[in-house]
């Protein structure tokens, strides 16, 4: 392996921390829990119909210099104005879904029970000041460290609950119905991860161009697979743990914080024993922590550029947009902390239902002349990307016609 090429590794791990969180630790688990394998086929098809429309972030940010924010704009203030809505309606709960379940781990963790208003509130406070102070050097830094301890403790998990199972869930395929159709829809909406993440991953490639010499496409997209692959690796693990330890027995996963957390925890040292419960914790709480300090780091990266570009600022506004993410958050967390499982469940199916607008404006830019002709994706990635829009529209239009 190249040394340069894994030096120049970062937004792909920070697509994947951003993605490995609430979608594999909670979700994941839970389909694996309670259908065994039988959503795989979900698992298998939106991850392959997601794949062109995040990997033209990296490839638009290489290509130009520019993020895909930049690209929409040249598009069409139209298209810039929709994202600026969809992310308004979705950034307040996304981040309140992550840290509340940062929050449920930091308590198991530290054994330490008091409110989770209380755990959230530091966690957003802390994470701020860590963003102010290191900006994206930290997060570049921190990922490529958290990955590695999740992945490890991960297949370790899943590989002695296989040859500890003496009967296996089975693979038998299924579509959910009713209540089950809900979860299906969720599931799928941050798996892995919310499509607007690829507009985020285009302003860390910028920000990772600013900071090293010389990437090429090449070893951006070799970046951004190594990510991507990661996820969906873990993804498998995460179904697999649910499957092979809690499906059939009867649990069912706690829709609150705290019991949750000791749950998943319970999940890793029924398989590696209680003395690795500290590790185990410590692991999964770094997980969802960098998927909190991620997070709370591009949603106002990306709605700063928003603004700038719309209202022909020169003005950086990500310290302004990071204060008010904060606040709005933690009043979130104080007032509608009883309602936190429907708010999660509206922001996982608000990301699916806004799949089909950024997986279009994706593709579109990447073959418009906005994109360096070279720089295009070939003919078996346009291909990819037509069954993808095809795929994610008519799940949409369907899912809105069974309401």
């Amino acid at each position: 392996m190249n040394i340069n090429k894994l030096k120049k590794i970062g937004p792909g791990l920070l697509f994947a921390g951003a993605a490995i969180g609430v979608s594999h630790l909670v979700y994941s688990t839970r389909a694996g829990a309670d259908y065994g394998w039988s959503l795989l086929w979900a698992f298998i098809l939106i991850n392959l119909f997601k794949y062109p429309f995040f990997e033209f972030g990296p490839r638009y940010a290489i290509a130009t210099g520019e993020t895909l924010l930049d690209g929409y704009a040249k598009l069409g203030k139209g298209y810039l104005w929709g994202y600026a809505v969809i992310n308004i309606a979705n950034m307040f709960t996304i981040q309140a879904a992550v840290t509340i379940v940062t929050a449920g781990l930091a308590a198991n963790l530290f054994g330490i029970s008091i409110d989770l208003t209380l755990w959230a509130s530091m966690i957003i406070i802390t994470c701020s000041l860590m963003l102010v102070i290191g900006k994206y050097k930290l997060l570049d830094s921190l990922m490529k460290v958290i990955i590695v301890i999740l992945s490890i403790c991960t297949v370790l998990a899943v590989g002695i609950a296989f040859f500890k199972s003496s009967t296996y869930p089975p693979f038998q395929q299924i579509f959910p119905k009713g209540s089950g159709l809900l979860f299906l829809i969720a599931f799928m909406g941050w798996m892995p991860a919310p499509m607007d993440i690829s507009i985020w991953h285009s302003i860390w490639s910028v920000e990772k161009q600013k900071n090293t010499a010389n990437i090429n496409l090449q070893e951006s997209l070799f970046d951004f697979n190594v990510g991507y692959g990661a996820t969906i690796f873990l993804g498998l693990c995460f179904i697999g743990l649910g499957s092979l330890v809690m499906y059939d027995s009867g649990i069912k996963f706690s829709s609150q914080g705290l019991a949750f957390a000791s749950q998943l925890i319970d999940l890793y040292t029924k398989n590696l024993g209680t003395t690795t419960a500290g590790i185990i914790s410590l692991a999964a709480f770094t997980t969802m922590f960098s998927t909190t300090i991620t997070t709370l780091d591009a949603s106002p990266r990306a709605f700063s550029k928003t603004i700038q570009i719309l209202f022909k600022k020169n003005k950086d506004f990500y310290l302004e947009f990071l204060f008010i993410l904060s606040i709005g958050t933690i009043l979130i967390f104080l007032f509608f902390q009883s309602e936190m499982g429907v708010l999660i469940q509206i922001a996982t199916v608000l990301s699916f239902l806004t799949t089909p607008f950024f997986s279009w404006v994706n593709f579109k830019l990447v073959i418009s002349s906005h994109m360096p002709r070279k720089y295009r994706p070939n003919k078996n990635m346009i291909l990819l990307s037509w069954l993808g829009i095809i795929f994610l529209t008519t799940f949409t239009i369907g899912y809105l016609f069974s309401l």
